[in-house]
């Protein structure tokens, strides 16, 4: 007699696997290198900025921190990420800034 749980969970992990959304993520990630902080001359990926990438038929959101609450470089910054990925995902993007504060130790983090 088969023990059907302990199989259920590695076949459920398989299937929540998706090779092409995780090259789209990457796809992304690399796009976004090219958004990079003017005051500390980093990219917002290498600075731990991107939090989340929720990938959906036909939208897309991107979940962001930024360094500082009051970044003078906020709209800037929230206008290149949108367009660096609705150049990988070809249909619309939102941006969301989220309350969480950026920690100087997680830059250099890749995902």
């Amino acid at each position: 007699m088969t023990d059907r749980t302990a199989t259920e969970p590695a076949s459920d992990e398989a299937a929540a696997f998706d090779p092409t959304k995780r090259a789209t993520e990457l796809a992304i990630l690399d796009a976004l290198r090219s958004v990079v902080d003017p005051e500390i001359g980093m990219n917002v990926v290498e600075l731990a900025l991107i939090k989340q990438i929720m990938l959906g038929p036909d939208s897309t959101e991107i979940k962001m921190i930024l360094t500082t609450p009051f970044c003078p470089y906020a709209g800037s910054m929230i206008a290149q990420v949108k367009e660096q990925v609705e150049s990988v995902v070809e249909h619309d993007v939102k941006v969301t800034l989220l309350a969480e504060r950026w920690d100087p130790r997680d830059a250099g983090l890749m995902w």
